[in-house]
């Protein structure tokens, strides 16, 4: 078997990935929109904010962290500062620099999601492991991440 070749096992793991990280993100995403008419990727960029210091990123260290594009991020954030949850800030250090930051209004949206988003995941993901399973999806999720790709 060449490498570009995958057998049905393979196969089959790969689209079992996909297809349980879909069908996460798909619950995870409906619970935030029926209780606080919040998508997912909203969520996860006042989450981020939420996290900082002082509420605020800059906008390329924020797309870096929810995984979007540079293009996708601004098309978000303007949705977001449309709404009063998110302004942005220019760089003081660098002209073309701008940060993100959360408004109260943002903190607030945040704090009332946040606890729908971890009950979403403790029950679509950590009810359904025992502590040996979270380790070893834990261990082959460290794996998967590490960003340097084996020769």
């Amino acid at each position: 078997m060449t490498s570009s070749t995958l057998s049905a096992t393979e196969l089959i793991v790969w689209r079992t990935m996909l297809r349980a990280q879909a069908l996460i993100s798909r619950r995870l995403q409906a619970d935030l929109l029926d209780r606080h008419g919040l998508a997912l990727g909203s969520y996860e960029v006042l989450m981020h904010l939420g996290e900082a210091p002082a509420g605020r990123l800059r906008m390329n260290d924020l797309a870096d962290r929810v995984l979007l594009s540079r293009s996708g991020l601004t098309r978000l954030v303007d949705r977001l500062q449309r709404e009063g949850l998110v302004v942005r800030q220019s760089c003081t250090s660098d002209a073309r620099g701008l940060y993100a930051v959360l408004t109260a209004a943002g903190r607030a949206r945040l704090e009332a999601a946040t606890p729908t988003y971890r009950q979403g995941v403790r029950d679509y993901v950590l009810s359904r492991l025992d502590e040996p399973d979270l380790r070893a999806l834990g261990t082959i999720l460290d794996k998967l991440a590490d960003e340097e790709i084996p020769a």
